[in-house]
Parts: structure tokens; C-alpha cells; sequence
């Protein structure tokens, strides 16, 4: 089997499973795009094996400690693995991301279970060359009605990949409708903005709306509504809900329907809305899109994040509470804090943190890969001035 010998120091040797170019010593056997590798260290002594792509920044990812290929058996495998691990975790399997890359040990796959409906995403080269396996190993594991493969995400062109979304079994879905939490929402992963549902924050949508029972809420950048339903749902006074989707804000307006509730939705840049809003809400929700990909723009998103804070917090009395989001890794939980803390400085508000949020444990975290752990949050209340 071709491989790579890695430098001594790199990050493989503290338990982390990517290597970078810069990481790489030499090549041997001559190693091709997409192909399983071997990795050795600088002694000769095996490491494990890999997903190759010499196009990529991350040039190798170790899927296995020992030797592996990525057959059938390995995909069944791994997804039973993961589907056992959410069912310990609680997690209503019919909904929810029943695999998630490296953290579920198939770097690059993605797998979003609607029901019987799969959606699949291959960000990496050599999990995209075996979509067909992939597919053979859903459906032996789930016998799904249908399987989406869902490859529009830029990710994609970092591994040298063009973008695509296809129905690869069953028939064309119609949007349909799912529960969680006891909130309705119609989701169409083939046709629809994204796979479906932020997933990720279906834990955050009841935390959050857990306070809002009497207030007058309003929520920011919030595509199909996760929050401000659940915040309707919860008893809210009014809800506003902001997006610069038009799409968005169809989706959302819909789902207020099936579920009965009264919630505002205006497609507007949020930016714009915060600038010339009225201080007429008890609690406001931000949850934004990553503002940043990488570190080089890192500086960037901070300054993002700080106007956001900061003209929420204007709009916000004593007794008001701020729930924001952040779900870039480059971002850090430090980092974010303390950008709260400055804009609340500039704002001249003093704050108490009422509750952390994180991702829902369906994208469960690897200490040893801190990338998997990417969601953050904070809620907090404006208090009296000390």
C-alpha cells in the first residue's frame, strides 16, 4: 500500500487523525488522488490509514489506527456504530445527523436522516469516489425510500470537487413534514435551501424557548424559524422573525402555518434592522451564518459579531436577554465571550450569564480533534448597572 511518512511534531502524534503538506516528510509508492494510504512516522513505524488528496490543504485524513480499506463492510460498520451511539445518546434517530465525519470515523461523509429519507454529503475526494458503496451500506442498514445526495456545499472545492445535488435512490420526494419538540416544520432536502434543518440547534430552539413564555421576541437570521417557533410555541407575547432570505422567510411563514402560531417574518438584512429597530423586545435571538472559514478573515467576523452584539444590546432594558450563536471552530468560546464582553462595555449594559449552549449531541466532539467542536452560545440578561 502506498503511503506518507510524517515529520516528527505534527499534530497525528497528539492524537489528531489530519495531516497537512507541511506535515508530510515523503511519499512513497506513489500515491494517487482519492486512494487509501498507509501513514508512517519518521521511523517507520505505522500510524495507521488514510483518505488521500494531494489537491487538498489537508493532504491525508486517518480513518483507521490499523490497516483498513473502505469496502462495504467498513461503511455498514461505521454508520451501525454511530446509529448505536445516538440511540445511547437519546436522540430520536428518525431525525437527527446519524453520521458526522471524523467525529463518526468516515472523514467526509455526512449523513442527515429525515425518516425514510437519507441525505448524504461527500466532502472529501475519496469518500465522493465511493458514493456508491455508501449507498449500498444505507441501504442495508436503514432500507431508506429515498437517498439524496446533497454535494452543494463549498467545501467540496477545497478538495477539488464541483458542486451537485442528485437523487441517487428511490423516487423524487415532495417537501414533507416532520416533528421535534413538538413543532412541525415541512422540509425539502431536495429542492430546499439546505439538507433540511439546522440539526445541530434542535436542543438550542427549546433552551431558548424555555424563557420565553410573556415575551416580546425577536429573532435574527432565522431562516426557517427553529426559534421563533419554538418561541411562539412557548407562550411568546410576539415574535418577529428577520432574514435576507425571501426563501427563508417563505419556509418560515409556512411552517408558522402548520403550527398554528402568529410570527411576524420580514426579509430584511439584519444588519439594516438592528441599526433602525425600536428597544421593544425582551429577548432577542442571534444566530447567524459563519462569518468566517478560516482564521485569515477571522479579524473580520469579530467585527461582524461585535455590531451585531452591540446594537442588540442597545435595543435591550434591564431584565432584556440576548441569546447569540456562533458556529465557526475559528472562533473561539474565549474568543466569542469576550466579544460579548466588550460590546456590552460599549453599550454600557452589565450582563449575567443565565446559559452555555452548545451542538446537540448528534455531532458529538472529539477532544483530540477540537473541529468537531464548532457550536457555541450564550444566553444572558441586561441587569442593573454595578
Amino acid at each position: 500500500m502506498a503511503g506518507l511518512i510524517i515529520q516528527p511534531r505534527a499534530r497525528i502524534f497528539h492524537g489528531h487523525d489530519w495531516v497537512y503538506a507541511s506535515d508530510v516528510k515523503k511519499a512513497f509508492g506513489n500515491p494517487e488522488p482519492g486512494d487509501v494510504i498507509s501513514l508512517k512516522d519518521f521511523r517507520d513505524r505505522p500510524l495507521g490509514t488514510a483518505i488521500y488528496n494531494p489537491s487538498s490543504q489537508i493532504v491525508a485524513r486517518r480513518f483507521s489506527r490499523r490497516k483498513q480499506d473502505l469496502d462495504v463492510d467498513f461503511f455498514v460498520r461505521r454508520i451501525t456504530q454511530a446509529l448505536a451511539y445516538r440511540r445511547s445518546a437519546g436522540i430520536d434517530e428518525m431525525l437527527c445527523r446519524m453520521v458526522w465525519s471524523e467525529s463518526d470515523g468516515v472523514p467526509g461523509v455526512i449523513i442527515d436522516r429525515y425518516t425514510d429519507v437519507i441525505v448524504l454529503q461527500t466532502l472529501t475526494l475519496a469518500m465522493d469516489m465511493r458514493v456508491a458503496l455508501i449507498q449500498e451500506a444505507l441501504i442495508e442498514v436503514f432500507d431508506p425510500r429515498v437517498i439524496i445526495l446533497r454535494n452543494d456545499s463549498g467545501i467540496r472545492k477545497a478538495e477539488g470537487m464541483e458542486l451537485d445535488i442528485s437523487l441517487i435512490h428511490g423516487e423524487k420526494p415532495k417537501a414533507f413534514p416532520v416533528e421535534v419538540n413538538g413543532i412541525t416544520f415541512e422540509v425539502d432536502p431536495l429542492d430546499g435551501q439546505k439538507t433540511g434543518l439546522y440539526l445541530d440547534q434542535l436542543q438550542a430552539h427549546a433552551e431558548v424557548a424555555a424563557m420565553a413564555k410573556g415575551k416580546r421576541v425577536l429573532d435574527c437570521f432565522s431562516n426557517q424559524g427553529g426559534f421563533a417557533l419554538a418561541c411562539a410555541k412557548a407562550g411568546a407575547e410576539s415574535v418577529r422573525a428577520i432574514d435576507i432570505s425571501g426563501h427563508a422567510i417563505s419556509a418560515l411563514n409556512k411552517n408558522a402555518e402548520l403550527n398554528r402560531v402568529n410570527v411576524e417574518g420580514i426579509e430584511a438584512n439584519v444588519f439594516d434592522y438592528l441599526k433602525s429597530a425600536s428597544a421593544e423586545y425582551d429577548l432577542i435571538i442571534l444566530d447567524p451564518p459563519s462569518f468566517t472559514r478560516n482564521k485569515k478573515t477571522l479579524k473580520d467576523a469579530m467585527r461582524g459579531y461585535k455590531e451585531i452584539h452591540l446594537r442588540a444590546l442597545k435595543l435591550l432594558d434591564k431584565g432584556g436577554i440576548m441569546s447569540t450563536f456562533c458556529c465557526s471552530h475559528h472562533a473561539t468560546r474565549e474568543l466569542f465571550l469576550e466579544n460579548i464582553v466588550s460590546a456590552s462595555t460599549d453599550a454600557k449594559k452589565t450582563l449575567r450569564l443565565m446559559r452555555e449552549h452548545t451542538q446537540r449531541a448528534d455531532h458529538p466532539v472529539l477532544p483530540a480533534i477540537p473541529e468537531t467542536s464548532y457550536l457555541k452560545g450564550f444566553t444572558l440578561e441586561v441587569i442593573p448597572a454595578r
